[in-house]
């Protein structure tokens, strides 16, 4: 298929386009490099996949871009651009990055006709169930950040152009993914990189939150499953296997690592998740996913990752 990726110079979004090149498939690649991110990070990612002989990027906005002639060129589209985090001073971007882009991407499907043949898998989050997020996609949802809010308004407006126009719209929830390739803004990244550097580590709240990540490659399996095989109008969980509280997981790092943490306990961060672990009953059920990574295998591979950054530096 020839498959366009939004969000592609992005952590998950990137190794998404990786698989999807392995596999055969041809790539279109797109981002909008938006300042909240470092650009050089991105394009250090891009520097991977470049030299495909079937990839093409392309630098564009979702809520500027003419978008029909790449969606018309697609067979499919892997919708991952968004803006990430948890920063309620920046609720604009939330609004325009995750809804409004949303929305010209399916309204650039519908304009480019035959919607019937086209798959849109659009990727949300746990985030959309709150401050606990333990269960199936049954769930009721009430999330509690600028993302879950916009990401939540996304998804249903996904849903509602594939009821209305024949878009073949699967939503799938990430559960937090980690590891080699981590955005630099998130906790594992963050401690891994104090640990290697013997600097304190800061944990927001009392650090017996509990999340239920998902190994990057198990991620990745879950979105392609979704595409090949996910029933159009249906919402999937994508979720690790096994729970992990914060305090856990540090200690597991200083295991990998070999230094001890110094601790530091601030308080938690308004709209901040308290739990997480994903039931992925249905996923199983229908896509035939299954994770793999144990939570020590994928730390130990995301430690020796960051560790060959810090050597190069």
């Amino acid at each position: 298929m020839r498959v366009l990726v939004t969000g592609a110079a992005g952590f998950i979004g990137s190794h998404v386009c990786a698989r999807l090149l392995g596999e055969g498939h041809e790539v279109v690649g797109l981002d909008a490099f938006i300042p909240y991110y470092p650009r050089p990070i991105k394009e250090a990612r891009l520097a991977q996949l470049r030299d495909a002989r079937r990839f093409r990027f392309v630098e564009a906005d979702l809520r500027e871009a003419d978008l029909v002639p790449l969606v018309a060129d697609a067979d499919a589209v892997l919708h991952l651009a968004a803006m990430p985090g948890n920063r309620w001073d920046l609720f604009d971007l939330y609004m325009t990055c995750n809804l409004k882009g949303t929305e010209r991407l399916v309204e650039a499907l519908r304009v480019a006709g035959e919607g019937e043949r086209r798959r849109l898998v659009q990727i949300s989050t746990s985030s959309v169930y709150g401050a606990e997020a333990c269960g199936d996609e049954r769930t009721p949802l009430n999330p509690v950040s600028p993302y879950g809010i916009t990401k939540l308004a996304a998804e249903q407006l996904a849903l509602a152009y594939g009821a209305s126009f024949g878009l073949q719209v699967v939503v799938l929830r990430y559960f937090s993914i980690y590891g080699p390739g981590q955005r630099p803004d998130m906790a594992y990244h963050i401690w891994i990189d104090a640990l290697l550097r013997g600097e304190p580590i800061t944990i927001l709240g009392d650090g017996e939150q509990t999340r239920g990540n998902t190994y990057i490659d198990d991620g990745v399996t879950g979105t392609l499953l979704a595409l090949a095989h996910g029933r159009a109008g249906e919402i999937y969980n994508i979720g690790g296997g096994v729970p992990i509280s914060m305090n856990a997981a540090i200690t597991t790092l200083e295991e990998l690592t070999g230094r001890v943490a110094e601790r530091r306990y601030r308080p938690a961060r308004l709209g901040d998740q308290r739990h997480t672990f994903a039931d992925i009953g249905k996923a199983r059920e229908h896509l035939g996913y299954a994770p793999r990574i144990a939570p020590a295998d994928g730390l130990r591979a995301q430690v020796a990752w960051q560790r060959a950054q810090l050597a190069a530096e």
